[in-house]
């Protein structure tokens, strides 16, 4: 197995100097400027945890609820292949600057929207700006410390992210519960604004080697769009909104087969592929990329309706409901760090992968076995031991994926590694939200009238009008709530036992100590 991991690094790695390297306060200031842009894409994904009940409720859209997620992660999982090839091809920070407007852009009309249409749309033009902050960051840091290194780093930005996972559903629910849910959309344009001017300023890299530009493969990044949206619409809508057996579904099958056939047919033979086939013949990329995949899915899709659960069946106010997912994201920041650094000292990195997926397995299996009646104390930790496990993981898969190739390819392989964690995320919070909003739906149907609940029936549930009804329906919508969504996280157990067993086929390679291209 281990002759298509050395064919692939000679193919690529040629003969040249090591990539300069910035230290000290040069090191420091794109570090921040990486940062910046990483809270703003991380921020992107969480802030409407806490504000998603208010949100459908005023919009009239619980059905919809999963779109407001899920257009986000669809869009920025397919610009990240995107992002990837063009900052090889002609330098990240120009990217970084356009994926920054678009996003703010993206933020303005959201915050704006008067139906779910609307800011379900305005999410799409979100994500494919957040899609470009989340890959070029972690490319750049690639560009400019080398692997062994780089486990420090890649630590903090897994505690970016568990910051704002933190930060973002309390903001969410502060905002929510003071000015309006709108602002949770809006504070990006300020944030927006500084982030421009960070990167305009303070990020400086080396542009690329000339020669390494060439043809931009527009074909191979429609098809992989169009195979990507076809797949995640047959998961959101396959069995809820469309029998499986619908012409729609079957259509969808079918576009997704071709433009995923087609697609290798053009990668294969275009100057400079999007995602070039060479990646898979890294043993060590595919099953990171496995193991990323199957953890987007139980991340995502189960967490990503916590604070809606928490809401409507504890009673807790937007606000107290981001607190109460501290104890996920305190462990996720603390882990990632801790292992982060480790890695940096000894080198040695699978281990840390294949408890950490252990460990996820575990978090799911316990949060299944909560009712509604549960004291909150075991949803916190239960919340906590998911933290310790995702932190355990989640940054050291790209890390994996970057060491496997030299540097002049390491934003396609970052964005490779990610784009099928992304899709992992896409399909969780797609399949798992259409089943919840579905279940829902139905149980409530088969409890309790359609008018029990008041106008518009119980697409138009909000946690303040949950908490006001009388206590025969109130226990009846909390009770429906968590018949919906608990024995989901069961089910997705089996799943993050799977990425162990990838992660047990990973080859701990040596990580490499200089910067070459």
């Amino acid at each position: 197995m281990s002759a298509p991991e050395t064919d692939t690094q000679e193919e690529l790695a040629a003969p040249a100097p090591e990539f300069p390297r910035p230290a000290g306060r040069g090191l420091a200031l794109i570090f921040a400027a990486l940062m910046i842009a990483m809270l703003m894409a991380s921020l992107g994904q969480t802030v409407l945890a806490t504000a998603l009940p208010t949100i459908v409720g005023e919009l009239h859209g619980v059905e919809h609820m999963a779109w407001v997620i899920t257009a986000f992660i669809l869009s920025s999982t397919i610009m990240m292949p995107v992002y990837g090839k063009l900052g090889d091809m002609f330098g990240r920070k120009p990217l970084f600057l356009v994926a920054i407007s678009i996003f703010v852009l993206g933020s303005a009309v959201a915050g704006a929207a008067q139906s779910m249409d609307v800011l379900i749309a305005a999410r799409v033009v979100q994500g494919i700006g957040g899609g470009g902050l989340m890959i070029l960051s972690q490319a750049t840091i690639a560009d400019v410390v080398p692997a062994r290194e780089r486990g420090r780093y890649m630590g903090v930005m897994g505690g970016v992210f568990a910051f704002s996972s933190v930060a973002g559903p309390l903001l969410g629910g502060w905002l929510t519960d003071g000015p309006g849910w709108r602002w949770t959309l809006w504070m990006n344009i300020p944030l927006g604004v500084l982030a421009l001017l960070g990167v305009a300023l303070l990020l400086k890299l080396p542009k690329p080697p000339k020669g390494e530009a060439g043809r931009i493969d527009v074909w191979g990044m429609t098809l992989l769009g169009a195979a990507t949206a076809a797949v995640v619409l047959v998961a959101t809508w396959g069995g809820g909104d469309f029998a499986w057996t619908s012409p729609v579904i079957l259509a969808l099958i079918s576009v997704a087969l071709v433009a995923g056939l087609l697609f290798v047919w053009v990668e294969s033979r275009v100057a400079e592929p999007v995602l070039p086939l060479m990646l898979f013949r890294s043993r060590n990329f595919n099953l990171t990329m496995a193991a990323g995949l199957i953890t987007g899915v139980a991340m995502f899709g189960a967490l990503g309706y916590m604070p809606t659960y928490l809401q409507m069946v504890t009673g807790y106010s937007p606000a107290e409901a981001g607190l109460l997912m501290i104890p996920m994201m305190g462990t996720l920041l603390i882990t990632s760090i801790i292992v982060g650094r480790r890695v940096t000292m000894t080198g040695r990195y699978k281990h840390f992968m294949v408890i950490g997926s252990i460990i996820t397995a575990a978090g799911l299996g316990l949060l299944s076995t909560v009712h509604a009646d549960s004291p909150i104390v075991f949803v916190c930790l239960y919340l906590g031991v998911m933290g310790l496990g995702l932190g355990s993981t989640m940054q050291l898969l790209t890390l994996v994926a970057q060491n496997s190739f030299p540097l002049r390819v390491v934003g396609t392989a970052t964005a490779g590694q990610n784009y099928f964690r992304q899709v992992g995320a896409t399909l969780g919070s797609a399949v798992i939200g259409s089943l919840f909003a579905t279940r829902l739906t139905t149980i409530l149907a088969g409890k309790m009238p359609a008018d029990a609940v008041g106008e518009g029936g119980s697409s138009s549930l909000t946690p303040a009008l949950v908490s006001q009804l009388p206590e025969p329906i109130h226990t009846l919508v909390v009770e429906s709530y968590n018949e919906a969504l608990m024995p989901l996280f069961l089910a997705l157990v089996p799943l993050a036992l799977l990425a162990t067993v990838f992660l047990l086929f990973v080859k701990e390679k040596a990580l490499a100590t200089t910067l070459e291209r």
